[in-house]
């Protein structure tokens, strides 16, 4: 894989792209909203993978209704789950030890929230190998908005224009390469678009970009 600049930081995604976790999440969705009398469709989960909590609302009510009972549904989500923990994706760990034999600090900037990124990082030990995190609750606008990606390229001390993006999403693709990070699309649920690929500089597997 060629890159335009030799990166000075690597930012990971979370969901969909550190750890396999859409297809949990997808199944907690689908139950809930059977829970509730209504149908969710493929492309309506699709329509919602990378983007933070109150963009997902507002898809929700549109897809449902204003009176869309969102609190409820976000609770029978989190049983649905309950204690089940989503594993890392093949090649994570690879990429991650590579990282650190060459010295490359890592960050994490994802549109959850800071209990389910603690819940993975303690069950994965992942808490000492990240130099930062950035969560939903870290930023006032999520993705695709690019202060994510700013703000890991600040705690990382590199300018984004330095620093190696890694994503599955639209969402996460869009804000990474809006902050002017060299970007790499990773896709899991999402298939790679022309709009996609002309945002990313290259699109890849995790286990290519372990290697």
């Amino acid at each position: 894989m060629k890159l335009p600049r030799k990166p000075r930081a690597v930012v990971f995604d979370l969901d969909g792209t550190l750890i396999d976790s859409e297809a949990l999440v997808k199944e907690a969705h689908f139950a809930a909203c059977a829970d509730l009398g209504v149908t969710m469709t493929d492309a309506q989960f699709l329509s919602l993978v990378g983007l933070h909590r109150e963009a997902n609302d507002l898809q929700l009510k549109g897809y449902y209704g204003e009176d869309f009972p969102l609190e409820h549904f976000i609770g029978l989500t989190r049983a649905h789950v309950g204690d089940r923990v989503a594993p890392l994706k093949t090649g994570a760990v690879e990429l991650m030890d590579a990282l650190d034999e060459i010295a490359l600090p890592f960050a994490l900037a994802t549109s959850s929230r800071r209990p389910w990124v603690d819940k993975h990082f303690s069950a994965h030990r992942l808490g000492t190998r990240f130099r930062a995190v950035v969560t939903r609750q870290d930023v006032i606008e999520g993705k695709p908005h690019p202060e994510p990606y700013l703000c890991a390229s600040k705690l990382l001390g590199a300018e984004p224009q330095n620093v190696l993006a890694l994503e599955d999403s639209y969402a996460g693709v869009t804000s990474a390469h809006a902050a002017g990070c060299m970007t790499v699309m990773v896709p899991d649920l999402l298939l790679a678009t022309d709009d996609m690929r002309a945002k990313a500089l290259v699109v890849v597997s995790l286990r290519t970009c372990g290697r």
